[in-house]
């Protein structure tokens, strides 16, 4: 089985040390990867996408890797937006405090109305963290309804809902033209039972939870279906060990992803190639690094810890592996 230009269109790497330990988990398997930009400090300005990209490329090179930079989701000027257009993907918009080291987000979204605006008007897509404060089960499933808000208030804004775990947003990915969707490794296959369901399991932990087999069930459906606005995103958010015993969100399943949607897929080469790169080269028009990664059916052992971290389904026999 060979992919072409595999792109993954939510990746965490970290900074530092972490940075160089789990950015080459992601660069054997992928083209280009969307990096979040929810550091520390978070990357808000031109100067901070342009040092964290050099910053990238001192652990990658262009010919085997791009990464595709989103900003901070702040209010803009004009200036600022035609500033920023050449050298980010797009821009990403946290609910303040929702998630890891998102304390300086938005409050309301309505604020920043003249931002989106210009978004739209410079073809910069807006992804979204899409949860409110409620009860953890439910936070995504209510903030469906500021979705389609927004699809409808600004029709030629392209929004990207950010790994959906719901069946809910599973049927919303299909409605609105300008409304995308990304879908992790982690929610397409596991479910509340897998984090909880017998003993607690950390290393499952993340933002938004894992959901109800009806929800990953949805999710299956969807992703199977190759419907154009439903792209692979990895949402892999590595944390120390200690961290995660002290209730850190997030999954990193860079180590593993190819040889477990091989599975997933049962070995169909087409419907895989459309859900980890066609979508999103096609609704996007991305230019990456062009690679192409041969996955053969050979047993394949995942790692049980890349550096300080745990990977997803650590210690896991594959029947398929990167060659």
């Amino acid at each position: 089985m060979i992919l072409n230009n595999p792109i993954d269109m939510h990746l965490h790497i970290r900074q530092g040390d972490m940075l160089k330990k789990v950015l080459p988990e992601t660069t054997r398997q992928f083209s280009g990867a969307v990096i979040m930009p929810n550091t520390i400090p978070p990357i808000t300005t031109l100067e901070g996408v342009l040092n964290y990209k050099k910053e990238i490329m001192q652990t990658t090179n262009e010919n085997e890797f791009t990464p595709l930079m989103d900003l901070f989701l702040q209010d803009f000027t004009e200036e600022q937006i035609k500033e920023l257009k050449p050298h980010i993907f797009g821009m990403k918009f946290y609910p303040d405090g929702i998630t890891t080291n998102s304390d300086s987000g938005i409050n309301s979204i309505e604020d920043i109305y003249p931002t989106l605006e210009l978004l739209a008007k410079y073809n910069i897509p807006l992804s979204i963290h899409g949860e409110t404060n409620g009860s953890m089960l439910q936070r995504e499933r209510e903030f469906a309804s500021t979705y389609e808000k927004l699809a409808r208030d600004l029709p030629e804004l392209t929004i990207i809902m950010e790994h959906i775990s719901t069946k809910e947003l599973a049927e919303l990915a299909t409605k609105y033209d300008n409304l995308k969707a990304t879908v992790t490794l982690h929610h397409l296959l596991l479910t509340l039972d897998d984090l909880c369901g017998g003993a607690l399991n950390v290393h499952y932990f993340c933002k938004p939870t894992v959901k109800l087999a009806s929800d990953r069930d949805a999710l299956q459906e969807l992703v199977k279906s190759g419907h154009k606005n439903v792209m692979f995103g990895s949402d892999s958010a590595p944390h120390p060990l200690k961290n995660k015993f002290k209730g850190a969100a997030g999954i990193f399943s860079a180590p593993v992803i190819l040889p477990a949607l091989a599975e997933f897929f049962d070995g169909d080469e087409k419907a895989l190639q459309t859900f980890i790169s066609d979508n999103a080269i096609n609704n996007f028009n991305l230019q990456v690094a062009d690679k192409k990664v041969e996955l053969i059916e050979e047993e394949w052992v995942a790692p049980r810890m890349v550096g300080e971290v745990v990977p997803m389904f650590a210690g896991k026999r594959f029947n398929y592996k990167v060659k």
